[in-house]
């Protein structure tokens, strides 16, 4: 048995400090005979010596239950997911209705294969809520002398640049909002916190005290251990087959021990849960792949002790924690190796073991050792390389699937499952029990997914870069750099040649900018570009989107609108007017040729879509939603829809190009391209028609943009796109007609103060809470849904507000920039956090977009009033610094060249009735 390796390099690499100390003749003379070999041999050498990934439990089990015939809920996967899940429904009386099958054993998990790393702060403000619960049930079961493994050593984030140490700064300002005790430290300070590192390189750190580590097998088998109490039914060596709906909603679930009927199913499989969900029919996406992920232990070493922090040294894409005396390392590479590239995962954790990859792991081992050089003379336990799934976009997947009623998904948690689990759980339990959960989860909904993501090789080549993220530095507007040209408009082509630099969203290429001067290659090609803002400051875009935004206030600009959530709805009879008013908060029963800006709201009044609804016909709708919606909103119309088919709902987003054309000439361009009559009159703003366009026709042409500006959004049918889109470039050009990005188009909406779904509002944002109360008709016949929570928050007052914010004494070109989740101070004291942020090239100031409350000092929220919000003196704290704000409960009207009543009469924010206190825009002289 091998005793110990000390390495500091792989022999592939010519190193020959590999030292192999054992007790055995055997172990020398192999070791020996390659003393420069190839990894294949070095992997091969350690596998058959050390025996690596072969251990296992030997203890037995003790569950053996046959699943019964029907419970309320079957939950697929007996790992640290399905335990929690079982233990949120077991602690709410559902225990004895619910079955937990696994088709090994429960908790089955190799020690070697876990980092059991437990941290609060989290990206996003829902992750960080789910964190937190979790860790506050893990503590919860510690206290009742329950195994979990739980230690709180706090976590010790090290920073080699300043760019992370503005990172670390932007994170301390979310703690505060975000209930998190952290500290920025500095490298001595690390040094002392951790006496075992290097400092030579650290700038400084970020110390989060009650971090902790834990235990994944003993929290799942503690969980398991309460839920057995309640009742639970746990089916071991039982293999889900089939996962059977009926009428969109499930059925039963067929297991190699006999079929169970149900009414919800639960896919917790974890690294199966992309093939579980290819068990029904139709089959559920669960977009996630595997990568190779290694875990490095150590032998024991006596100095370390067990308050050693979590240390995460990011930019060296390391971590490294005490375990049992030992320590145990790992990282996330920025190029991940995928695993299963063939898409057969083995069925058993035993055969799941893959062997080390040394050439692989050195970069990060060089980084262990670089941070932390005494451990050149420890020696290694083993390395261990243990594959685990990502999804596509590194967020965890959670919520109900889109395809059928009552089937949940809770997995991709990555590495960091034992943290995730008891908020996730929690999380589905409230879906199952009560219909909705208390944290809003629409950027991990399931939904956010295409069958797209769902494609092995889309997976295969996306997983390469996904574990990177972990700790890359986390720029504003990140772009993945695999699965590109993926889904591209007709224009494509047009808009790459006139310069355009690619953002995506949902697979959709969309230009974020246009850069004429360098788009093409050296062999004189059009070149295809990705956007980047590498940096928190002034970014390098700022003049190409200034020049574009200008344009479209002054002259024409011209955008794709073609990544829009485009569905049609009709029917035969009033079936679709009556549907749309029992979805929509709004009145939708208007002339045919409206539009109808509406929510769609849950039985809280929060927002599930945001829409515009065009009247087409009597009995014909167009719905234009966020792009981020195109599989959620059409699942949320579908769980609503009356039986026996008399609604036709089609996903038409792909049959379409959408071109927007915005800015005050837009009426004399277009009517030069059109026989039909656009004066106000006849085609006035918020209205549309079907037009021809040059020789094309059918062009559905609705006079509103997106973003305040005077404008049209033409929806063109694809194969007349590249004409229609040529006539407009052609007849724009003595008007100065220019392509503008998603950049441009951001900043217009953040001064006009629009708010967007998933950026501004979520599923528990209310039209009250956003000034969008003049679109709600509580008067219509119909009681829509969440009709009743707004009549109550209607008498008793909103909490929260949304606001605008212009801050002040800030240097654009020297001070780091807002970029969202900034925290918001009014007379000193914390009251809110910004959604989105831009740079207002009218008013020559950053703009803040957000929501505020009435705090009191307990923490309470009070009622929000206009006079509240309009009395107080605010700051917007930007990566620890203070900026003075002027708060607006509307956006002030922006002079231009070309005033226009219809742009200067709407406003998308109202029921804010005082504006006496905006600030009045003043040119500089």
């Amino acid at each position: 048995m091998l005793s110990s390796i000390l390495t500091t390099g792989c022999l592939s690499r010519g190193f020959n400090r590999l030292k192999l100390i054992s007790d055995s003749n055997h172990v020398e003379k192999i070791a020996n005979f390659h003393p420069a070999g190839s990894s294949k041999t070095l992997n091969c050498l350690y596998s058959t010596i050390v025996g690596a990934d072969r251990w296992e439990d030997g203890t037995p089990s003790q569950f053996s239950n046959t699943p019964p015939k029907d419970a309320r809920v079957v939950i697929c996967g007996g790992g640290i997911m399905g335990a929690a899940v079982a233990h949120q429904l077991a602690q709410r009386g559902w225990g004895q209705h619910t079955v937990l099958i696994e088709r090994g054993r429960i908790g089955e998990g190799n020690p070697w294969h876990f980092s059991g790393l437990l941290g609060e702060l989290k990206p996003t403000h829902s992750q960080v809520l789910l964190a937190q619960t979790s860790l506050e049930l893990i503590r919860d079961l510690h206290a009742k002398g329950l195994p979990t493994g739980w230690k709180q050593t706090g976590s010790l984030n090290l920073a080699r640049t300043r760019d992370r140490m503005t990172m670390f700064r932007r994170m301390k300002s979310q703690s505060v909002a975000w209930n998190v005790e952290c500290e920025i430290v500095t490298p001595e300070k690390c040094k002392e916190l951790c006496p075992l590192i290097d400092i030579g390189d650290v700038v400084g750190g970020l110390w989060i005290p009650n971090d902790g580590v834990g235990n994944p097998n003993a929290f799942c088998h503690s969980l398991v251990q309460e839920s057995l109490e309640k009742g639970l039914t746990v089916a071991e060596n039982c293999t889900v087959t089939r996962v059977i709906q009926k009428d969109g909603r499930i059925k039963a679930v067929e297991t190699s021990k006999g079929t169970v009927e149900c009414v919800y199913f639960v896919n917790c499989a974890g690294f199966w849960a992309r093939q579980v969900g290819q068990m029904s029919e139709p089959y559920v996406k669960v977009p996630l792949h595997a990568a190779e992920h290694y875990y490095l232990h150590t032998k024991p070493i006596p100095e370390l002790g067990e308050k050693f922090p979590v240390v995460r040294d990011l930019d060296g894409h390391i971590y490294f924690r005490e375990n049992e005396g030992c320590l145990l390392a790992g990282g996330f590479e920025a190029k991940a190796k995928p695993a299963y590239e063939d898409g057969e995962i083995p069925i058993s954790t035993a055969e799941r073991k893959l062997l080390p990859d040394w050439d692989h792991f050195h970069p990060l081992l060089e980084e262990l050792l670089r941070r932390c050089p005494s451990l050149q003379d420890v020696a290694l336990e083993r390395l261990s390389n243990c594959p685990e799934a990502f999804s596509p976009d590194c967020k965890w997947i959670i919520g109900e699937a889109p395809e059928i009623q009552n089937y949940l998904v809770a997995a991709g948690m990555k590495t960091v499952g034992m943290s995730a689990a008891g908020g996730v759980g929690r999380a589905i339990a409230d879906i199952i029990t009560q219909g909705y959960s208390t944290v809003d989860l629409h950027e991990l909904d399931i939904s956010r997914f295409l069958g797209l993501h769902n494609n092995r090789k889309f997976l295969r080549d996306r997983v390469r870069e996904v574990p990177g993220l972990h700790y890359d530095l986390n720029y504003p507007f990140h772009e993945f750099r695999t699965g590109r040209n993926l889904r591209m408009s007709p224009i494509f082509p047009a808009l790459k040649e006139a310069g355009a630099v690619f953002s995506q969203v949902m697979g959709y290429e969309r230009p974020a900018w246009f850069d004429k001067k360098n788009a093409a290659d050296e062999r004189g090609s059009p070149k295809f570009r990705i956007a980047t803002t590498n940096g928190f400051g002034k970014p390098h875009w700022f003049d190409h989107v200034q020049s574009e935004y200008e344009n479209c206030r002054e002259r024409i600009g011209m955008s794709d609108y073609s990544t829009f959530t485009k569905i049609d709805l009709w029917s035969k009879g009033n079936e679709v007017v009556d549907l749309l008013q029992y979805l929509c908060s709004n009145d939708v029963d208007q002339p045919v040729g409206s539009i109808i800006h509406t929510g769609m709201h849950n039985r809280h009044g929060g927002y599930e879509n945001d829409c515009s609804l065009a009247r087409l016909s009597e009995n014909h709708y167009m719905m234009i939603a966020p792009t981020v919606q195109q599989a959620r909103c059409k699942a949320w119309i579908e769980r609503h829809l009356p039986p026996g088919g008399r609604v036709s709902v089609s996903d038409v987003t792909s049959m379409y190009t959408a071109i927007c054309i915005m800015g005050p000439f837009t009426r004399i361009m277009l009517s030069e391209l059109t026989d039909t009559d656009l004066s106000p009159k006849s085609f006035p703003f918020f209205t549309c028609k079907e037009l021809d366009v040059g020789l094309a026709n059918g062009i559905r042409a609705l006079n509103l943009t997106h973003t305040g500006e005077l404008g049209y959004v033409l929806y063109i049918p694809n194969e007349f796109a590249l004409h229609v889109y040529t006539k407009l470039m052609e007849a724009g050009q003595k008007y100065g007609i220019r392509h503008c990005g998603y950049y441009a188009m951001r900043t217009l909406r953040v001064e006009k103060f629009f708010a967007f779904w998933g950026q501004d509002l979520d599923t528990f944002t209310t039209p009250l809470e956003c000034g969008r109360m003049w679109r709600v008709k509580f008067d219509k016949k119909v009681d829509f849904i969440g009709k009743e929570a707004l009549l109550q928050q209607r008498d008793k007052g909103v909490e929260r507000m949304y606001i605008q914010l212009l801050i002040n004494d800030h240097d654009p070109d020297l001070d780091l920039w807002s970029w969202g989740g900034e925290p918001i101070y009014r007379d000193g004291l914390y009251c809110g956090q910004t959604t989105t942020t831009a740079y207002g090239f009218t008013f020559k100031k950053q703009i803040c977009l957000g929501f505020v409350k009435n705090l009191h000092p307990s923490g309470r929220a009070l009622p929000v009033t206009n006079d509240y919000v309009l009395s107080g003196d605010y700051e917007v704290e930007i990566a620890g610094i203070r900026y003075p704000a002027k708060a607006n409960l509307h956006s002030p009207n922006l002079p231009t060249k070309y005033p226009d009543q219809e742009r200067e009469a709407y406003k998308a924010t109202r029921d804010k009735t005082d504006e006496s206190n905006l600030l009045a825009y003043r040119p500089n002289k």
